[in-house]
């Protein structure tokens, strides 16, 4: 009680500088909270989806089951990589396959492809886990300072009247710089609520990033086991070799008599 009772006598002396501060204040608290809220929220729902797929990934056998089965884990960063992957594998099982003893594979160069979309994958997951961040840094660093700029115009404000008046009596100045020090105390309230947020969401954002980066290693060595053509690069020159004698001696037989 005593405290929201010196609060509103500071509010109450604060000039207009003061207030108008308090409240560009109050409209970083208003988006730093709505950033914490949204993002506790997605980083819960991510872990919670991401445990839920990786249980069900690694029951599987084949790198495309979960893809086949349409089964989806929205939230789960893992699952948007595994999907983009599955959906660039599929194309090139579909559009340019290698038959390898009745079995469709793909080559090395469309394995390329698949590890590249991986990889843009994991850099889109990992920057949508990021979105919003920027305001809770702003709120860290901004908030004192911007109370710290209300407090100092403040006390000049104060000082100056007392100048001005030519009195230096405690009466006469204590309530000013009451009202100038909530500045300060309202960018704290702002700053330090945001400090702790931003750097616990941090530290479990650089840990989904990590698990992101090893998820898609681990995918990425399951479709090179089961989808990609493992020959030498002298057997499939080879068959290239022999594919083209072969069209050149139907060629010929077209045209001889």
């Amino acid at each position: 009680m005593l405290a929201d009772g010196a609060l509103r006598f500071a509010f109450q002396k604060a000039t207009t500088e003061g207030k108008i501060t308090i409240g560009v204040l109050c409209v970083v608290s208003f988006f730093s909270w709505t950033v914490i809220i949204t993002k506790t929220r997605q980083l819960w729902r991510a872990r919670t989806k991401t445990r839920q797929f990786f249980d069900a990934y690694r029951a599987a056998r084949d790198p495309l089951e979960l893809f086949r089965k349409q089964e989806e884990y929205d939230g789960a960063p893992a699952n948007e990589v595994y999907q983009i992957g599955a959906e660039e594998l599929s194309y090139h099982l579909k559009n340019n396959p290698v038959t390898i003893a009745g079995r469709i594979k793909i080559s090395h160069a469309s394995f390329d492809t698949v590890r590249v979309a991986l990889e843009r994958a994991v850099g889109a997951a990992g920057l949508d886990l990021e979105k919003g961040m920027i305001v809770l840094s702003t709120a860290v660093a901004g908030g004192p300072f911007i109370g710290l700029l209300g407090t100092v115009w403040g006390v000049m404000d104060t000082f100056s009247g007392v100048a001005r008046a030519n009195t230096a009596s405690l009466t006469a100045m204590a309530p000013g710089v009451a009202g100038a020090l909530i500045a300060t105390v309202t960018g704290l309230m702002v700053a330090i609520p945001a400090m702790f947020a931003y750097n616990f969401m941090v530290t479990s954002i650089r840990a989904f990033t990590q698990e992101l980066d090893n998820f898609a290693t681990e995918y990425a060595t399951a479709i090179e086991h089961q989808y990609v053509d493992n020959r030498s690069m002298a057997d499939e020159l080879l068959d290239a070799l022999k594919k083209a004698k072969s069209g050149e001696q139907n060629n010929l037989e077209s045209v001889l008599p």
